[in-house]
């Protein structure tokens, strides 16, 4: 199985740094599945290609997928599954999005190109369109013969399939972990309760707003059906299904999801403030944006993200408002890590669920940028409170709420951190809980609202 990934970003050769693989060795990896080769056939100033080929060895193959419970594999040729394997285990770092020597290339979206020349996709050269597409992909997927001495027999489930766009390297990686899988609708392994975390840490930030996520989520664990309804169900409360499509997905009484009541207490906090033009900091797919610019209130609404495939997903719901709705929001890519002029002006900004993502090194950093140099009127912050997570039934004990959350604060280190923050740079800062409130653990989301101080105020 080969699979070659390609850049035109000058200089071409900080893919070597991307991958953190060089460009001048060929290097090998023993997997459970063979034996993985990375190597570059080009590597230039304007193009640099990396392959990567996964060798299997049927024996070792057969050998390590026997005695599970009982279990041996009857589907060890599953090519989707080795190869997404294989890029988890060869590119983990850099499908993480870390990169020590260049960070700002890890950030930002770079030309990139996929070439597979034989990949298996039962539903063919449609369905790669419509998993691939709604990320900010091209698509070119041309289906194989099953031999080409017999065209009368027709086509096979393979394609010669090429991507082409402008996204994050983490970005694409993460496409292709989830997707070659699902495109082969098997896995080469027993699907067990770890896969839901898999998909969720993969997928949770792209997946949430894909309109085949209900197909994605059944494919990647095999149609198992409780693990589906448990996706579905964390990824409705990633983004904002509404709510008949979770009573749907779970066949359980209705239940409002909390990104739903989060972003109401949001908006409530910018109503409240009096705020006219709004910055979504850090907007992933749109979905608070998509509910500010239905209050006319709100005259201007710039969403900002560091993915380019969020930003492609948020575009794409906005393109479809009504052109008076739609001349009132954009959204353009930038890094709450670095100063940028563009952000400065606004009434409010919005930190929704944002800060838990960064390490906590950067959080100067993201302080620096929002409340000394945008620095807005107010600035509403949510953040999840670690102290209600025991309540949630389906969270392993000491697990975080997302895979990408770096910390989760308690209500007395979010507060430490809010006030520490309006003191260094002329704010006040007030709390306010979001969601059913536990005697003793509080709410599941905590929010501030910081107000610049006034003149009068101050004196």
């Amino acid at each position: 199985m080969l699979m070659t990934l390609s850049t035109t970003a000058r200089p071409a050769t900080d893919l070597g740094y991307l991958l953190f693989k060089h460009p001048a060795k060929a290097q090998r990896f023993p997997q459970s599945s063979g034996t993985a080769h990375v190597f570059y056939p080009v590597a230039g100033e304007d193009l640099c290609t990396a392959a990567l080929l996964l060798d299997v060895d049927p024996v070792a193959l057969a050998r390590n997928n026997r005695g599970r419970e009982g279990y041996v594999n009857d589907r060890p040729y599953a090519a989707g599954s080795l190869l997404a394997v294989t890029l988890g285990s060869v590119f983990r770092t850099a499908m993480n999005g870390r990169c020590d020597e260049r960070p700002e290339l890890a950030a930002a979206a770079i030309p990139l190109a996929v070439r597979l020349p034989a990949v298996s996709c039962r539903g063919g050269a449609e369905l790669a369109e419509r998993l691939f597409a709604p990320m900010g992909w091209r698509v070119e997927a041309r289906p194989l013969p099953l031999d080409p001495e017999f065209p009368e027999w027709g086509d096979s489930h393979h394609l010669d399939l090429r991507l082409t766009g402008e996204l994050r390297l983490a970005d694409a990686l993460r496409h292709l972990y989830v997707l070659l899988p699902v495109m082969d609708n098997t896995k080469h392994y027993w699907v067990g309760e770890d896969e839901v975390a898999k998909l969720i840490r993969a997928g949770g930030d792209w997946l949430v707003a894909h309109p085949e996520r209900e197909l994605i989520s059944a494919r990647y664990l095999a149609h198992r059906r409780g693990y589906v309804r448990t996706a579905l169900e964390r990824l409705a409360e990633l983004d904002d299904t509404p709510e008949e499509e979770v009573d749907e997905a779970t066949d359980e009484p209705v239940v409002r999801p909390l990104a739903v009541v989060r972003r109401q207490a949001v908006l409530d906090a910018l109503r409240e403030v009096g705020a006219r033009r709004v910055l979504d900091l850090g907007c992933g797919p749109g979905s608070l944006l998509l509910d500010l610019v239905a209050d006319t209130s709100f005259t201007e609404l710039v969403g900002t993200d560091v993915s380019s495939v969020a930003l492609t997903i948020a575009d794409r719901r906005i393109s479809r408002l009504p052109d008076r709705a739609r001349a009132r929001v954009a959204v353009r890519q930038s890094s709450l890590t670095y100063t940028d002029p563009a952000l400065a002006g606004f009434d409010a900004a919005v930190l929704m669920e944002v800060v838990e993502h960064l390490d906590p090194s950067r959080l100067a950093a993201l302080e620096h940028v929002v409340f000394a140099g945008a620095r807005p009127e107010h600035v509403v912050v949510t953040t999840p409170n670690i102290e209600y997570n025991p309540l949630y039934p389906t969270l392993a004990a000491g697990a975080f709420r997302h895979p990408d959350h770096r910390f989760e604060w308690t209500r007395a280190e979010f507060r430490e951190w809010a006030d520490g923050v309006a003191a260094r740079n002329g704010y006040t800062a007030r709390f306010l809980p979001v969601g059913p409130e536990d005697p003793v653990a509080g709410s599941p989301t905590q929010l501030a609202v910081f107000s610049k101080v006034t003149k009068e105020v101050a004196a």
